[in-house]
């Protein structure tokens, strides 16, 4: 087997990536929180209660052990049920409490990357309908302003919406985040207003920090057709084309494109100075008819696939690739603002982060505008509806007692930031069961 190293350029981007009511703990002013509260909601009744306890100010400690570990950037979210705790009131503590996050990132040498809007809503706008009121657009852009004056200082690179496509699809169409509904009528204009709140954000960021760099955060999830069939073809075509392109085409050219009908946002066209790409894995398709409510889509993972500790992933480093290519096509840089899998006995963790970091540099070596990666996550999180089942920290966490488990992926990933690359040597250490796929003669 060949040894040797491969190298990233200059001044790569290499973190973490968490989300506010996933790690914060004890969020109760948000819907998410609500949702727990309600039975059937989240796999075993699981609740976020103090998740990793950063509002308490534990995020000090997993920033340390981020900085030590050699990373020098982390992305996270801000809570607009803390920050905007009615429609008529804004906590100024909470705020504070963000700007002191946001100068212990840069004091321990870690670029903040601040997501605006991450899958949770003030209760107060939930009970307004959320995203189907044609009015959330405003009050979110209303938020933003109050955020970006208040933060400014601290951030250069803002997420105005994580995943919309996710959101939309999660809370109307599948019905597994709140509020729950099974409506596509109710999705659309969902997905409409979500593109306006994103244009407005990006256009008051840069009012009020020109120099700001100001995208999108999208899941790519890779669908693949299960066969030849041109209908196996076809409902993989129709499937990326609704969940991948929809959003980040818009902030090209203005045009949403639905399912069946494009509706023009002028004001979002040229709205994305840099693309977030988050890609966990890859399904395959296949025509079937009794899925009329997925459109007609069978998917499922292969026979033989490496999967994660509860199935709920796929090992696919081919379909990251993918997305770094479809990535491509609108022109401007990317980051991976999201890369991981759920693995409580750091087993597949160690090889798939290799596998998808190697495909990374395959795609900068063709001098793709990859610019930097963020592992999704520091530590062991509130997995949303699946609550504590699924473990995607680097970091595990125990807990009923908040203490942080050091797993191997700890140190291999450190190895990878410290070098700024990726070596036989370390895959050899960490997962040499791969290491002549890797690093063949």
């Amino acid at each position: 087997m060949a040894e040797g190293t491969v190298h990233f350029p200059r001044g790569f981007l290499w973190g973490t990536a968490t989300a506010a009511h996933q790690v914060e703990g004890n969020n109760t002013n948000n819907n998410w929180w609500a949702w727990e509260q309600q039975e059937g909601r989240i796999l075993n009744g699981d609740k976020s209660g103090l998740a990793c306890d950063w509002w308490g100010g534990r995020w000090k400690e997993d920033l340390d052990r981020a900085a030590e570990t050699g990373q020098n950037a982390h992305r996270l979210s801000i809570e607009w049920s803390r920050i905007q705790p009615a429609p008529d009131r804004w906590d100024e503590e909470a705020i504070e409490r963000y700007r002191l996050m946001l100068r212990g990132m840069l004091e321990r040498g870690l670029m903040p990357m601040v997501t605006l809007h991450h899958f949770s809503n003030p209760i107060w706008l939930e009970e307004q309908g959320a995203w189907e009121n044609d009015d959330t657009p405003q009050k979110f852009a209303q938020f933003v302003r109050k955020s970006v004056e208040a933060l400014k200082e601290y951030v250069n690179y803002w997420v105005t919406i994580n995943e919309p496509n996710v959101y939309a699809f999660g809370a109307y169409v599948e019905g597994t985040f709140p509020p729950g509904k099974k409506d596509l009528n109710a999705a659309l204009p969902v997905m409409v207003n979500l593109a306006r709140g994103h244009a407005l954000a990006y256009w008051i960021i840069h009012e009020l920090q020109p120099e700001a760099r100001v995208g999108l955060s999208m899941n790519y999830r890779s669908i693949f057709p299960a066969g030849s069939s041109p209908l196996d073809k076809w409902v993989a075509g129709f499937q990326s084309r609704a969940f991948n392109d929809m959003f980040p085409h818009a902030a090209m050219d203005g045009k949403l494109r639905l399912i069946y009908k494009t509706v023009k946002i002028p004001e979002m066209a040229k709205t994305q100075d840099f693309l977030g790409v988050n890609y966990y894995t890859r399904d395959l398709i296949s025509f079937d008819l009794r899925h009329s409510g997925s459109f007609f889509g069978h998917r499922y993972y292969r026979p033989d696939a490496d999967l994660s500790g509860t199935g709920f992933l796929a090992l696919e480093p081919d379909g990251f690739y993918e997305a770094l290519k479809w990535g491509l096509q609108f022109n401007v840089p990317m980051l991976v603002t999201e890369n991981g899998v759920e693995d409580a006995d750091d087993k597949i963790r160690p090889r798939y982060i290799a596998e998808h970091i190697m495909k990374m540099w395959r795609a900068v070596n063709f001098n793709w505008p990859v610019k930097g990666y963020f592992h999704w996550s520091l530590v062991d999180n509130f997995e949303w509806e699946r609550g504590w089942s699924q473990r995607f920290g680097l970091w595990g966490l125990d807990v009923a007692t908040q203490v942080r488990i050091r797993r191997p992926s700890v140190d291999f990933y450190a190895e990878i930031c410290k070098e700024n690359g990726l070596s036989s040597a370390m895959v050899a250490k960490y997962c040499p069961e791969v290491k002549s796929k890797l690093f063949p003669n």
